[in-house]
């Protein structure tokens, strides 16, 4: 019954430090934009984004020993940036009809006269 006992408390322990450690990204989340790494905030939110989801999937959701699961979620992740990649590569960078475009384009809306 000891070991058991054990056991929880080491697994309580790791589930504390995952918490405060959310706790703190979060916090950073709120603090970066205004204090350091001012020029590059989208890549860094996305980052601690990123960190704070594998966190919470790997401890909260025990998906850390997972190995099926990981690589059919990487598979998935390779298929959706290829994807990506085609669209944004191919597509909008041949975009023929940019001058044609209604939301590119910039409407002279005539000025109403003041009789």
């Amino acid at each position: 019954m000891g070991t058991k006992l054990g056991n929880y408390k080491e697994e309580q322990a790791g589930y504390i430090k995952v918490l405060i450690g959310l706790l703190v990204l979060t916090a950073v989340t709120f603090i970066q934009p205004h204090m350091f790494l001012t020029n590059v905030n989208l890549e860094v939110q996305l980052f601690i984004g990123v960190v704070k989801a594998y966190l919470i999937l790997a401890y909260y959701m025990h998906l850390k020993g997972e190995t099926q699961i990981i690589w059919f979620t990487t598979f998935s992740l390779v298929i959706v940036a290829t994807f990506f990649v085609i669209v944004i590569g191919f597509d909008v960078a041949n975009f023929q009809y940019m001058d044609e475009s209604h939301i590119t384009k910039h409407i002279d809306a005539p000025v109403a006269s003041q009789h």
